[in-house]
């Protein structure tokens, strides 16, 4: 029985591997577009019992959340994301003296008051909302988990056999999620995504670029966030931005009267 139990395990897997084999991004993901919506909303809701998230209330913030709101549906209409109408794409403000954001499966993202304010204007933060807005369209995570705890634990929890491993999973991504890394590759194809994201928006398609230059020119790359330090160099970052600009020969100017400044002296 054990045998063929395995069998037919196999003959699913591979029968799922066919239908995922190519997703709205042409990458094998065995998480159905479903089990990211599921493990995003799990995800966020252990971020919004965790104490060492700061989230600042959309009531307290209303002028914040439509400044950021507008910049988030700015580039979600018009950066060609592949699950723009399948995921949430909520946004959240985390108060803290942080240089950081991250983003959840399904399309929560969070970003800390100490980025926007340390950001010199907005298209430098539509630079960083759209690669992390990369992150979740591209299903990292997802794919991360795949390498992680293989496909028969996925298996097992796609089927509805191991629900209790979600919500495990889900609170191991939430606890870790601020200082979550990817791989190179993945960095690497969400700033690449950015700068595409961007190019049909009001902002310049290679704000993501600037932050990296700002660590740079103040000499504080060491000890920054992994998605923006390291996996590759920021040097290396920098260039392949710019070479991404310059091939879809997208506008580089800044936003002229974004009223960035208002946006950063409404935040704590």
């Amino acid at each position: 029985m054990k045998i063929l139990r395995y069998s037919l395990s196999a003959i699913v897997l591979f029968g799922m591997i066919l239908f995922s084999a190519c997703d709205e991004n042409n990458n094998l993901v065995l998480f159905s577009v479903q089990n990211d919506i599921d493990l995003g909303a799990q995800v966020a809701e252990q971020i919004n019992n965790d104490p060492q998230y700061v989230k600042m209330a959309r009531a307290d913030y209303p002028e914040a959340y439509s400044y950021l709101d507008a910049m988030v549906n700015e580039i979600l209409d018009k950066g060609d994301v592949a699950y723009r109408e399948e995921f949430v794409w909520d946004v959240t403000l985390l108060e803290g003296d942080v240089l950081n954001a991250f983003a959840t499966p399904g399309g929560y993202i969070y970003v800390y008051t100490g980025l926007i304010k340390y950001l010199d204007n907005a298209d430098d933060l539509a630079g960083v909302i759209g690669h992390e807005i990369a992150h979740a369209d591209l299903r990292h995570t997802s794919r991360n988990l795949q390498k992680q705890y293989g496909v028969q634990i996925l298996l097992s929890i796609i089927l509805g056999e191991n629900a209790s491993q979600l919500a495990t999973i889900a609170g191991q991504i939430a606890g870790s999620v601020a200082g979550l890394s990817f791989s190179r590759e993945f960095e690497s194809e969400s700033d690449a995504r950015a700068v595409e994201y961007n190019a049909n928006t009001i902002y310049a398609c290679d704000g993501v670029k600037n932050f990296f230059q700002k660590l740079e020119d103040s000499g504080q790359t060491g000890g920054t966030p992994e998605f923006l330090s390291t996996h590759p160099s920021p040097d290396t970052r920098i260039a392949d931005i710019v070479a991404k600009a310059q091939a879809l020969s997208c506008d580089t100017d800044l936003l002229a009267n974004s009223g960035y400044a208002d946006f950063q002296a409404s935040l704590p």
